[in-house]
């Protein structure tokens, strides 16, 4: 039986073009960019022409773009870089529902360097609205990190009119990215942003490939020190093949994205909505996650009544379908989401989570996954009931 792998918000395969983009890069063209030689000139060519598609898709120039390891190296350096550099004051506002990226990069400034960090409140899908965003901007406001769009419920984010609401208050605005990355539209010029970090193993990149745009006139106190390469702005060898791999998978990523919307202007994502309305409809307690509408394409988050979400997961994957319960990086915790406690769900509410994810799939994927599901849960459920009262059940979902 093959494996229909609906964990994309985790991670994504990376894309053949990526590969192929990369390898002369591991193999023959090994030249460290920082080298005056032949070899090094051309790495250091490539990582220039890299850099130049990632701004291009980004909108911005290219001398904005700065390559880390990945999204959670890039929340880093654009919040503690930006609020290191040039602090307006020692406040910095962010959401209790961003990824642990932010929010240990806005309690290591607390701890160490005595910021106050006040927290944006959220509704109950997970959105945040401009006049809560303005309850909590103080004078000393120097920056603002909220994610456009949230790893585990897939709720966007009106980035642009909280970077208005920011900016007008005298603030930065920085917006963890890496889930909206061949989602939604990421140019900065029309989200105001003054800071965007995305990762690109969501696009079909390596992992350990990433980058951040910092508006060229706000300065940025570097996390990592050494020999100031990516303008002074994070040193250490660049990794050229993983950043050509890059610029390839986020154009590719584009690309189809600028295609499906051209495909379903005026609609939502359908296979989406018709993937949750089928779970609602027969998964007896399931309870969507995150904003009905406003959400990533791709993405269908629930808890359900009365079950345990990972022991859900375990079924799935017995049945063939790999989903998750929430982000991968908080994976083997025993405590509840913190994201769906944002939201005001208990801990035992917040412990039947399950997330699908996908990049790719077909109807009928999204109707086995279904199928799979109702299936799942039925077992894990009938684990706690007698053999005749499963037998029993078992035949009634038959019979209907």
């Amino acid at each position: 039986m093959s494996t229909l792998y609906l964990d994309a918000a985790a991670t994504t395969p990376v894309r053949r073009a990526a590969l192929e983009a990369a390898w002369p890069y591991l193999t023959g063209e090994y030249g460290n960019p920082s080298s005056t030689h032949e070899a090094g000139l051309r790495a250091a060519e490539a990582l220039k022409d890299a850099r130049r598609r990632v701004a291009t898709v980004l909108g911005c120039r290219a001398s904005e773009v700065v390559f880390t390891s990945g999204g959670t190296e890039g929340d880093n350096l654009a919040i503690k870089g930006i609020a290191l550099a040039e602090p307006r004051g020692l406040h910095l506002v962010t959401v209790a529902t961003e990824h642990e990226a932010v929010l240990e990069s806005a309690d290591f400034l607390r701890r160490v360097y005595g910021f106050t960090v006040d927290f944006v409140p959220v509704d109950g899908d997970g959105r945040v609205t401009a006049d809560a965003l303005c309850s909590v901007l103080r004078p000393d406001t120097t920056l603002v990190s909220i994610a456009y769009a949230n790893n585990e419920i897939g709720t966007v984010q009106p980035i642009a009119e909280l970077a208005a609401a920011a900016h007008e208050a005298g603030a930065r605005f920085h917006t963890d990215a890496v889930q909206a990355a061949g989602k939604l539209s990421l140019d900065v010029a029309a989200l105001g942003v003054d800071a965007l970090s995305f990762s690109g193993h969501k696009v079909g990149a390596p992992k350990g490939s990433g980058a951040v745009f910092v508006r060229g006139s706000i300065p940025l106190e570097p996390v990592l020190h050494g020999g100031g390469q990516e303008r002074g702005r994070r040193s250490g060898t660049e990794n050229v093949a993983f950043t050509v791999a890059l610029a390839t998978a986020l154009e590719a990523a584009e690309q189809e994205r600028r295609a499906h919307a051209a495909a379903c202007v005026g609609t939502t994502d359908a296979a989406r909505d018709e993937f949750v309305d089928a779970v609602l409809s027969r998964v007896p307690g399931a309870r969507l996650t995150g904003h009905p509408r406003e959400r990533i394409a791709g993405h269908a988050s629930f808890v359900i009544d009365g079950v345990n979400g990972e022991t859900v997961l375990l079924e799935l994957e017995r049945r063939g379908v790999v989903a998750s319960s929430g982000s991968a990086c908080a994976a083997g915790r025993t405590e509840p989401s913190h994201v769906l406690t944002a939201l005001g769900l208990a801990d035992d509410e917040a412990s039947t989570a399950v997330r699908f994810s996908w990049t790719t799939a077909s109807r009928d994927d999204l109707a086995h996954a279904v199928d799979a599901l109702v299936d799942a849960v039925e077992t894990v459920r009938g684990m706690g009931q007698t053999p005749d009262e499963r037998d029993q059940g078992r035949t009634a979902r038959m019979e209907g």
